[in-house]
């Protein structure tokens, strides 16, 4: 995602962080990469990138790629470390699941007002995706949103209802009875399934992740072509999942999160699902 729109309106400190941060595990990119991971423009990324470099916090390797410099690496070694953040707790997670699974797409998403905001690690070689770099989807048609809505409370089901279950295909549950009923099996059983619900060429099945308290914090999902596949599927994400919960029911504070993390995901990883908000209020879908 490295087009202007996802430039407009970013401090020129944010896009700093941004870049700067791509680069906290020790990681060699190429110009090309660093944009999209940052999802600033190529010349703004170049701009930014050789300022840093002149200054010593970046280097450029023989092949013209961009690495940690010196002052970066003196910066790094002076500070304590701070706690790890859910992003790079949940990327561990996902590139690991996602190498179990036949590297299937992976997402982990979180009950945004009345959607769900998503990160996700496609299959091949492409990394988890930034928190600034998140995606929508709507909470009844998605396996991650039926294992959040699961867990939680009541009158969040209930705006997601009278807002209106919007069919996407011949297979959306677009009845308050319907949807109730897959909550309460998912409830049950912890594993939520959606067959061809949102893309009539995927099915997707996930499980609830839980933070400290035991509120549902998050959901990990699947992605599946073929719907005989996704029981294969279920061990390893319950696993997954369940690892993830512990890490983050062990760190109440959950790390720390970047400036564009925490408004796409620090509310509702932090506090729990947000009170629903009308349409003028709510993050417009975006289809991944």
């Amino acid at each position: 995602m490295a087009g202007n729109s996802a430039d407009s309106g970013r401090s020129v400190t944010s896009k700093v962080i941004a870049i700067l941060l791509t680069f906290t595990n020790g990681s060699v990119y190429s110009l090309t990469e660093l944009a999209r991971l940052t999802g600033l423009p190529i010349s703004t990324a170049h701009r930014l990138a050789t300022e840093l470099a002149a200054w010593g916090i970046l280097e450029r390797t023989d092949d013209g790629h961009y690495q940690a410099g010196g002052q970066l690496k003196m910066i790094g070694n002076q500070v304590p470390l701070p706690p790890t953040s859910l992003h790079e707790k949940a990327r561990r997670v996902m590139e690991d699941l996602a190498t179990a699974t036949a590297r299937t797409t992976v997402r982990l998403g979180v009950l945004r007002e009345l959607d769900v905001v998503y990160i996700e690690k496609l299959p091949g070689s492409r990394p988890v995706s930034m928190f600034y770099e998140a995606a929508t989807a709507p909470a009844h048609a998605t396996a991650m949103g039926k294992a959040l809505l699961a867990f939680s409370p009541p009158h969040v089901v209930d705006a997601i209802i009278a807002r209106g279950l919007a069919a996407h295909t011949p297979y959306t549950l677009t009845t308050p009875e319907r949807l109730r009923r897959a909550l309460a099996i998912t409830r049950l059983t912890r594993v939520a399934v959606c067959r061809r619900e949102l893309d009539l060429r995927s099915s997707a099945v996930a499980v609830p992740v839980f933070g400290g308290g035991g509120e549902v914090v998050a959901a990990l999902e699947l992605e599946a072509r073929d719907p005989q596949d996704l029981r294969r599927m279920q061990p390893p994400l319950v696993v997954a999942a369940r690892g993830l919960s512990r890490e983050l029911a062990a760190t109440h504070n959950r790390g720390h999160f970047a400036l564009t993390a925490e408004r796409h995901f620090g509310a509702a990883v932090n506090c729990g699902p947000t009170q629903p908000q009308d349409a003028s209020g709510r993050l417009g879908p975006r289809n991944a």
